[in-house]
């Protein structure tokens, strides 16, 4: 069966930036995803489409094509009330570097990397980690089949009926309106931390699907 509207698909890839290898599913613990529901990068889509079990792929992504040129209105300075959970700011969070899953007005997941802290204020980036950068994607694809009703409905792991407190993306848990907010927490006007759970490293917009995922 060839990968189509609809398809499941599995799929392992190495995903190369600046000559490292940056990103990698592997056939054990492969990439699965429903073809054209916009889960991924519509260019990586595009680019597996018609593809078959066994099929080998290999291209390359320009930053339009991935995940945009670096916005710098997407540097922000926010209060350092916007990343209190239960009353309590989350001191240990706030270390230049340290990269913090965000809610956005929708209710998404976006990384947002800690810049600077100051006594009353943090700076953190809200670009993708691959804005700006070039993404050359290989690998193969393991398996495809037809999708049902109910994933359809439901996506293919249940996240259209989860909440983003429940891991996923969707939901409105820590929907504040068109600012930012803590999932649980207090919120303000601006970007706000989930849970006060954090990840090391440069998170690659990587919430274990992996860097072909679209943004939220």
């Amino acid at each position: 069966m060839k990968i189509g509207q609809n398809s499941v698909v599995e799929l392992c890839y190495e995903l190369e930036v600046d000559g490292e290898i940056v990103d990698r599913t592997t056939r054990e613990k492969p990439l699965d995803y429903i073809q054209g529901t916009g889960s991924l990068l519509p260019k990586f889509e595009s680019n597996v489409e018609g593809l078959e079990p066994g099929g080998k792929f290999s291209f390359t992504l320009t930053p339009e094509e991935g995940y945009g040129e670096v916005d710098p209105d997407r540097i922000i300075d926010l209060p350092k009330q916007a990343f209190e959970v239960n009353g309590v700011i989350q001191e240990s969070l706030l270390v230049p570097g340290t990269t913090i899953p965000m809610l956005n007005g929708r209710g998404g997941v976006v990384p947002g990397k800690v810049l600077e802290v100051s006594e009353n204020s943090v700076k953190m980036d809200l670009n993708s980690p691959m804005a700006g950068k070039t993404l050359n994607f290989s690998g193969e694809i393991l398996t495809v089949r037809e999708a049902t009703e109910k994933e359809l409905h439901d996506g293919l792991h249940g996240e259209n009926v989860h909440s983003c407190c429940g891991g996923h993306h969707e939901g409105g848990c820590g929907h504040h309106g068109d600012g930012e907010g803590c999932c649980g927490g207090h919120h303000g006007d601006g970007e706000g931390c989930c849970g006060g759970h954090h990840g090391e490293g440069d998170g690659c917009g990587h919430h274990g699907e992996g860097c072909c995922h679209k943004d939220e």
